[in-house]
């Protein structure tokens, strides 16, 4: 295939590429956030607490993320026909990739909304709250960065199923790869393909990387997957941080202070309470010191003057 094929080649199973995952992200959303919703709300101690509801959904869950996405996608063919009227093209491929979807996302969407401080949403039923005000007010926002760490893991797996799908006629670039690449030993348009989802795998994840530090500083909940993230800052800011973290504040240098006098002080305190500080002589008033120095006077001499050594008697 030449490159003035090639291209018009890639642009159209880029389309259908992109198509695909749009849609089976709009339906992974649509049915994972609220089965990973019921997952917390129904598990011992939550607002929802039912065992068997929980295990059910639980099982379902599990069962659809054990599947191999090839053995998935082969195995709904018939029910696609029946849904979409077709087993093959985008459009039939969006089905098995919604339905593969759906409890990846919802598992991701249940451990974001675990790490909400449970401290909070006791706060929150102390005050009356009911368990739909909890969920809208509460938990989804809390857990919102991490939501949005997980949707974008999500999109980057459909676009990997979708790859998939191209290998039984879901069409895409998986299938230009397999179908006009491998089949035809084109290994330029394989090679070609391959960088092109790269390029798009990367510049997916690094706008979820964004929307999730800005949500993060917004909420001031930034998760532990994202707290490498930095974005670019100026020499100056950068700068201005380093000469901040050098130079200690206010309270640093007051907590400095005591934890330097505080060994003294309490050495102190220890030893007058054992007995072993010298009595302080209390500063004499007036009257102490005339009856101090009355006999000094009465004995003709200065109560500071040495008394003269006696003299050994001679003779």
């Amino acid at each position: 295939m030449t490159w003035s094929e090639m291209w018009p080649a890639l642009n159209d199973a880029s389309l259908d590429t992109l198509f695909m995952v749009w849609w089976s992200t709009v339906y992974a959303v649509l049915g994972g956030l609220p089965l990973g919703v019921l997952l917390v709300l129904t598990d011992r101690g939550g607002q929802l607490q039912n065992v068997v509801v929980n295990k059910t959904v639980g099982a379902i869950v599990n069962i659809g993320r054990s599947l191999p996405f090839i053995i998935l996608i082969v195995a709904l063919i018939p029910f696609s026909r029946f849904v979409v009227g077709t087993s093959i093209g985008p459009t039939a491929a969006v089905v098995a990739l919604a339905i593969g979807a759906i409890p990846f996302f919802a598992r991701l969407v249940e451990n974001a909304i675990r790490d909400v401080d449970g401290g909070l949403v006791e706060a929150v039923q102390s005050m009356g709250s009911g368990t739909w005000t909890i969920v809208f007010k509460v938990l989804l926002p809390q857990a919102l960065p991490s939501l949005i760490a997980g949707l974008t893991t999500t999109v980057i797996t459909l676009i990997s199923y979708s790859a998939m799908a191209g290998a039984v006629g879901g069409g895409g670039l998986g299938n230009l790869a397999i179908v006009n690449g491998y089949q035809r030993s084109d290994d330029r348009l394989m090679l070609v393909t391959v960088i092109l989802l790269v390029v798009v795998v990367t510049i997916v994840q690094f706008i979820g990387d964004v929307v999730v530090r800005v949500i993060g500083r917004r909420t001031g909940t930034i998760p532990a997957g994202a707290s490498w993230l930095r974005l670019p800052r100026s020499r100056r800011a950068a700068d201005a941080t380093a000469r901040k973290a050098a130079t200690p504040d206010v309270a640093d240098r007051a907590a400095l202070a005591t934890a330097t006098t505080a060994p003294a002080t309490a050495a102190t305190a220890s030893a007058g309470a054992a007995g072993e500080l010298p009595a302080q002589r209390a500063t004499p008033t007036k009257a102490e010191t005339e009856a101090e120095a009355a006999p000094a006077a009465a004995a003709g001499r200065p109560d500071d003057e040495p008394t003269a050594p006696a003299q050994p008697r001679t003779g």
